[in-house]
């Protein structure tokens, strides 16, 4: 049975102070929560702050973004050993805003996938289409084409280890939320392709998350649906309750 992963992905919010207290509420609040794993990623200048808040908790680090060399003249730029220092267990990578924005192709990504892996960090690797492509019927074409790019060359046991989320592009920080049959469409395409591509215990192990606009008052419909594993949840996990109220709402 696969457990629900509920991540918080901060983006470019927060300061020291208000990231150090909005990690210590998560972790109080999340202290009898035993059935779900959760997690959050803050910018990467507070990794420590939120590393030392978080310590002793069940709520695990991530990081939003790495580079794939291991060191060198990268300036600007964090390897996967750096995040693994930090106390990081995921990193969140293929972002729609990485892609979108900072012009990242599936290529990279899975070169930064194929590191992480490496370096015993779990990716979180987003996938989604534009608003566009959802009203050509591109979705699944455009989901296959991530997919297959992103996660080019791991092994069964690699895919085991990673963690992939569906965040249809049109609904993420705009209000608007895929519905409850749309999103469980694609993660079962996405489901298919895992065995497809690997076989029936990798498709079986493998969390699939849903992203995009995920609330409290939505996240009863959207993670009770067979083949969602979860949420990467964008502005509702910047406050304590919020988010919580959505690792409420996980079906049980």
């Amino acid at each position: 049975m696969r457990r629900q992963l509920i991540a918080g992905n901060w983006k470019m919010n927060t300061n020291r102070a208000s990231a150090a207290a909005l990690a210590e509420g998560v972790a109080k609040a999340a202290a009898s929560i035993t059935d779900a794993d959760l997690a959050v990623s803050p910018p990467s200048c507070y990794l420590e702050t939120v590393g030392k808040a978080l310590r002793g908790s069940r709520v695990a680090l991530g990081a939003q973004n790495m580079y794939f060399e291991k060191d060198g003249a990268f300036t600007g730029e964090l390897s996967a050993a750096m995040l693994v220092d930090l106390g990081c267990k995921y990193v969140i990578l293929g972002h729609s805003e990485r892609r979108h924005i900072f012009g990242e192709d599936d290529p990279l990504i899975n070169k930064k996938v194929l590191a992480a892996l490496a370096a015993g960090l779990a990716p979180i690797v987003c996938l989604g289409e534009l608003l566009a492509d959802r009203e050509a019927g591109r979705t699944e074409q455009v989901v296959r084409t991530q997919f297959d790019g992103s996660l080019a060359g791991l092994t069964p046991e690699q895919i085991c280890r990673v963690v992939i989320a569906y965040e249809p592009v049109w609904a993420i920080g705009t209000g608007r939320t895929a519905t409850p049959q749309q999103a469980e469409e694609v993660h079962l395409i996405l489901r298919r392709l895992l065995v497809d591509k690997y076989n029936g215990e990798a498709a079986n192990r493998v969390i699939i998350q849903y992203g995009g606009s995920v609330k409290p008052d939505n996240a009863v419909e959207l993670l009770g649906q067979p083949n969602i594993d979860g949420a990467l949840v964008g502005g509702a996990s910047l406050k304590v309750e919020p988010f919580l109220g959505i690792v409420a709402g996980r079906k049980r």
